[in-house]
Formats: structure tokens, sequence, C-alpha cells
């Protein structure tokens, strides 16, 4: 049987080095599993609408950065309210942590309704503004439309599937994001591609393209949606409703929440704002360097997926340490995910530099993107031991409530050095230059995330 540490935290009980090492592991494995699913969506989406060709897969691209901005912004309203659910069940005042829980899923959903009307209003828009060329904005437009329309199941999902985390429940959003994963691929393939013959069986199509890309996702995260609501509210042992707990909105209990949410939202807003100055300058390079840069992009996700896996489990340990008040256990597990989340993306950075033709090779046929994508792909993967360092740092910082100072570091970083960088490099040197701006930034971030790590300041920013 397993043991339980996050109980033993709580208890008070001593943990040994090889505690410690085997809770990191108890916990970020069903995370990574978790992302892995997700970010093989990501794989799939980009694999199936680059087969109808270089233009098609260049629509997704041009918007990507802007998706991720909206959805980041949509996400994060999520983070302060898990962070502090964590730290009351660390605490052992589950009571309050279900009163947070049920204020923030009204607060987190009600906020993704809202940023959906508003990306759904701009979103034929969106493409013109970025420059992108008359031959993309129409399937770019659609994409985007739908992806914002999704905008109110994406926050059911989230908040419900950081709760259940950060009671130290990582194995359900695990198993419902792998047959999201399976679901996505199925709608994918009815709705992206015409009627086609499998062995001499006619499968149905809708032949919707990129649009069946983006409903393919969103009647995928429409499921996954319910079952989170199924597994949090009924099923989870501490966070399911109880009769007699009202719902009642406690201003200081939400501004201790915003006090998290609003740095993490700033910082994703302005953050991938920067993502989205630098899809400007790739824009004019063309089709083939949208392409390459998209399908890059998205390979990447597969080496620093399971330095997310761990940042996600790392908030959790981090914020019942702190909630249990324990900052010197809090400080050496800190160390231990640190250890394993760069360790791991390193063994990843060595595999995608290794393949990184094949693995473009997924995703197009066409030669000319398939030797940039693998050129620019390759100089991501020196950065990555210390992007995974940022990474972990993250989710132990945010963890422990400390999110403002992580937001400046993160912000005064990419808008002044990958930017500037990009500014740059990019009329001179391509899309390589905008790949080594990505690469010197991300290695600078991570030593400065190290640094603010072994100061220590980050554990008195407890929120209770």
């Amino acid at each position: 049987m397993k043991k339980d540490y996050l109980a033993k935290i709580r208890e008070g009980e001593e943990l040994s080095l090889k505690d410690q090492t085997s809770l990191v592991f108890q916990l970020s494995i069903p995370a990574i599993l978790a992302n892995a699913a997700s970010t093989i969506m990501g794989w799939i989406d980009s694999a199936m609408v680059g087969r109808l060709g270089s233009n098609e897969a260049a629509s997704i691209a041009i918007v990507m950065s802007c998706m991720w901005l909206i959805h980041g912004v949509a996400v994060s309203a999520a983070a302060g309210f898990s962070v502090m659910v964590a730290q009351n069940i660390g605490a052992k005042r589950e009571r309050e942590a279900r009163r947070i829980l049920n204020q923030g899923y009204i607060i987190s959903v009600g906020f993704g309704c809202l940023l959906a009307v508003i990306g759904c209003l701009v979103a034929r828009q969106v493409p013109v503004w970025l420059k992108g060329d008359p031959s993309l904005v129409g399937d770019a437009g659609d994409y985007f439309f739908i992806a914002c329309a999704a905008l109110p199941v994406i926050s059911i999902g989230a908040i419900a599937e950081g709760m259940l985390r950060s009671s130290g429940d990582m194995k359900t959003p695990s198993i419902i994001f792998s047959g999201m994963c399976i679901l996505d691929m199925l709608f994918n393939y009815l709705l992206i591609f015409p009627d086609r013959e499998v062995f001499g069986i006619t499968i149905p199509g809708a032949g919707l393209g990129v649009k069946g890309a983006a409903l393919g996702t969103l009647f995928a995260e429409i499921i996954a949606g319910f079952f989170f609501m199924y597994f949090l509210f009924i099923k989870s042992p501490m966070l399911h409703l109880r009769k007699g707990e009202k719902l009642v909105f406690e201003g200081d209990t939400i501004a201790k929440c915003l006090r998290i949410s609003v740095p993490v939202a700033v910082q994703s807003c302005v953050m991938t704002g920067a993502q989205v100055m630098c899809t400007r300058f790739i824009a004019p390079l063309g089709a083939t360097a949208l392409a390459a840069h998209s399908f890059a992009t998205t390979s990447e996700g597969i080496c620093y997926m399971p330095g997310y896996g761990i940042q996600s489990a790392a908030s959790t340990m981090i914020g019942q340490s702190v909630g249990a008040k324990r900052k010197d256990l809090a400080y050496k597990i800190g160390w231990v995910n640190i250890v394993l989340g760069s360790g791991i993306m390193t063994v990843m950075a060595i595999v995608g530099f290794t393949f990184a033709k094949p693995i473009m090779g997924v995703f197009t046929a066409d030669p000319e993107v398939i030797a940039l994508g693998a050129k620019v792909l390759r100089i991501e993967m020196l950065a990555e031991p210390l992007f995974g360092a940022s990474i972990v740092c993250g989710g132990i910082f945010q963890g422990a409530g400390d999110a403002t100072a992580t937001t400046i570091l993160n912000i005064a970083s990419i808008w002044g050095i990958r930017v500037t960088l990009t500014a740059i490099l990019a009329g001179r040197v391509g899309l390589a230059g905008v790949w080594i701006a990505m690469a010197v930034e991300l290695s600078i971030r991570g030593i400065i995330f190290i640094i603010r790590m072994v100061s220590k300041r980050w554990l008195n920013k407890s929120q209770i």
C-alpha cells in the first residue's frame, strides 16, 4: 500500500530524504501523465492539420500565441483559490478549504464566460492585427473564435483540476486528461477530414479542416468538464459538497486568493503578450517559417511537459507543507522537485536534439519545414535544463503564496531579454534568431529563479 506522505506532513511527522523523494514521485508521475495527455492533444491537432498543408498549419500558428494568452488568463483565475485550498488542507482546516472552493468555482467560471465574450468579439480581427497573410486570415479567425467559445468549459476543468490536486489527488486529473486526449483524437479525425476509406471501410468525415480541429478539442473538453465536476463535487473525500455548507462570498478570503490569482493572471497576460509580440516578428518571414515555428513549439512541449507536471505536484506539496507550518521541510522538498524536474528535462532535451528531424516529420512532409523546424528545435534544447529549474521553482513559489515576486521576475526576463533579442535577431538571422533569443532568455530565467530559491524569501508569503 502507498504511504500517505501528505498526511504525515499535516500530522507533523518527520520525512526522511527517501520519504521526500517517494512523495515527489508519488505526486509527480500522475501529474506528468496528465500534462503529457494535454501536450499530446496539441500534437494531435498539429499533426492532423499539418497533413492538410503548410497554409492550414500556419493559420493555427498565427493565432496560437493569442490563444495561449486568453486561455492562460482564464485558467489563472483558479490559481489563488487552489493554493489557499492546499494551505488550508495542510493546516487541517478542511471546512474552510471547501468554502474557498465554492467561492473560487463561481468566480473562475464567471471570469471564463466574460473572457469568452470578449475573445469571440475580436476573434476575426486577431490574425489581421498579427499581420497574417490574407490567405490565412479566414481559417485563423475561425480557429480562434471556437477556442474562445471554449473558455467557460476550460475554466470548469481548470478550477476542478486545481482543487483535486490541492487535496493531493493527482490520479483523477491524469485519468480524465488521458480520456480527453483519446476523445480529441477521435473527434478531430471525424471533423477535420472528409469521408475516407480505411481497409476498404468508408469512415465518415465532416471535412471541416482547421475548424474541425478546434471543434474536436472543444467537444473533448466539454465531456472532460463533466467528469471533473463529478469527481470534485461528489467523489472527493475532502472537498465534496456537504449539506448545510452554504455558498457565502467572503471578502477577506477572496482578497487573499486574489493576491495570488491577480499576479498569476498578469504574468500570464504579459508573458504571453511577449510571445504575441514575437509572433509579429515571425509572421513576415512567411508560411514556411510560421509552420516550422508552430511544429517546433509543439515538439518542445513534450520536453518541458514533465517539468510542468512536477510543477503542479510541487505546488501541492509546498502548499500543504507551508500550511502545516513546516517551512524547513518545504525547502527540502522544493530542492528534491527541482533536481527531478531539471534531470528529466535534460534527458528529454538530449532525445529532442538527437531526433529533431524525425520529430518534425510527424507533423509535415514538407522538407523545408522539417529542416527549419529541426534547426530551431535543437537550439531550444540547449536551454531545457535551466528552463526546467525555472518551471519547478514557479510551482514551489506559487504553492507558498509567493506569486508577486515570481511574476516580476518572469516579466522582466521575457520582455527585457527575449523580446529585445528577438527584435534584434529576427530580421538578421530569421526564425533561428527568434529561437536563439528564446534559449538565452530561458537560461537566464532559470539562474534567476534558483537564486530566489536559495534566498528562502518565498517561505514567508503564506496567506493563512
